[in-house]
């Protein structure tokens, strides 16, 4: 079977914007969590959101105009354009055809509901006009981000909430093993939004103070937007072209707890499932995996659970293998999460670093991990996990692994 490489990584992130930026910021423990701007948030009784500050779409898009797509298709778009200049592809280049496009998202244009929502509530109808039908649909931010460079092959959008951008780069690599296309981008993105916030809020959900993934006194996530995009190739396209590869994205495993809405398993089961699939889809063992991402929420229940199955899968070496959780400085954005904490998998095997999981104060006896606190370490990555879970049972694992020069 012919390899699936990462070639080109473009995020826009609460830290940062561009590769770079953004693992820089990362790597120094920066967060990028402040107090809520975008909206009031008086009403509520947390304040704090992950959110983009000082983003200028039309400073990276060339074929769309800003003005008449939202705001996650901006940063989506963004994206992409960054994701391509990384892996020194032209789009004008390509056979459009054979180009094409995965996104996952939690709540697409959440913004454009919530307009209708305002006019709907000031007896408006009228001035919603086409641009709602044309707007809302999540299937638009894909279409956006293929429109923007002109990729006319495959074309999907998997709004899997908060594992959505790893069921993209999952799609993604089959379409590639397929044959179907010789390029794909793969990623999320989601805005920041009023509804994500009020419905985490009324759920007691967010933080009051700081996101603190795996420590005992951990209060809640932070919500927050983003977007990031892969380039995925064959490896031997990629070598032919001279192209910098970063990983080889090995396998995956998606499974769903079919348990509650809301709710994970008690016992972690499509958790550990999921890791299970990816290993064996990857032909690798447990003892093999350097380095985990965590979906890493930092609510009581996820972290718990999220540890829980890691000890199922790792057994004994679950203790001292380094898992972190970056959500601890961009926060939650939903969509994008898993798909930027992808692009942190690539980057921890290309540069051998791991990021830290921040605020990490007091150990919790049922979260005995090695949580990579506080300061970013280095280290050999040849083999890195992205675990990405999400409401509804949805539940993701991909693996990403050093190519042989």
């Amino acid at each position: 079977m012919q390899p699936i490489v990462i070639t080109g990584l473009g995020v826009v992130s609460p830290v940062g914007t561009g590769r770079s930026a953004f693992w820089e910021a990362l790597l120094e423990g920066r967060s990028g969590i402040g107090p809520v701007e975008s909206f009031d948030t008086s009403r509520f009784r947390v304040h704090l959101g992950a959110e983009v500050k000082g983003f200028a779409p039309d400073e990276h898009l060339r074929r769309l105009d800003p003005g008449k797509i939202g705001r996650a298709s901006q940063l989506a778009a963004a994206a992409a354009r960054l994701a391509v200049a990384d892996a020194g592809l032209d789009p004008g280049a390509i056979d459009g055809e054979r180009a094409g496009v995965a996104m996952g998202t939690t709540s697409g244009e959440a913004r454009e509901v919530e307009r209708f929502d305002d006019l709907f509530l000031a007896d408006d109808l009228e001035g919603v006009g086409a641009r709602f039908m044309n707007l809302y649909p999540c299937h638009v931010i894909a279409g956006h981000v293929a429109s923007e460079l002109g990729f006319e092959g495959p074309n999907m959008m998997i709004p899997a909430a908060c594992a959505a951008g790893s069921y993209a780069i999952a799609n993604a690599l089959d379409v590639l093993r397929a044959g179907d296309a010789d390029v794909m981008l793969a990623g999320g993105a989601d805005c920041f939004s009023r509804i994500t916030y009020t419905g985490f809020a009324r759920l007691g959900a967010i933080a009051p103070e700081r996101c603190q993934p795996f420590d005992k006194n951990r209060q809640g996530m932070i919500p927050g937007e983003g977007a990031a995009v892969l380039v995925l190739e064959p490896l031997a396209r990629a070598r032919a072209r001279g192209a910098r590869i970063y990983a080889e994205v090995a396998g995956y495993g998606l499974t769903c707890d079919a348990h509650h809405m809301t709710g994970a398993h008690p016992e972690g089961d499509g958790a550990a499932r999921a890791m299970e699939q990816a290993l064996a889809a990857s032909g690798l063992q447990a003892s093999e995996v350097s380095y985990v991402s965590a979906h890493g929420t930092g609510t009581a229940t996820n972290d718990r659970l999220e540890t829980l199955a890691v000890q199922r899968v790792f057994g004994d070496a679950a203790r001292s293998l380094p898992i972190s959780s970056i959500k601890s400085m961009i926060g939650h954005t939903m969509g994008a999460a898993s798909a930027i904490e992808s692009a942190v998998c690539a980057l921890a095997v290309a540069e051998g670093k791991v990021p830290p999981t921040i605020h990490f104060e007091e150990p919790d006896p049922e979260c005995d991990l090695d949580c990579v606190p506080n300061q970013a370490r280095e280290m050999p990555v040849e083999v890195a996990m992205n675990n990405a879970y999400a409401f509804g049972g949805n539940n993701a694992s991909v693996i990403f692994r050093r190519v042989a020069a």
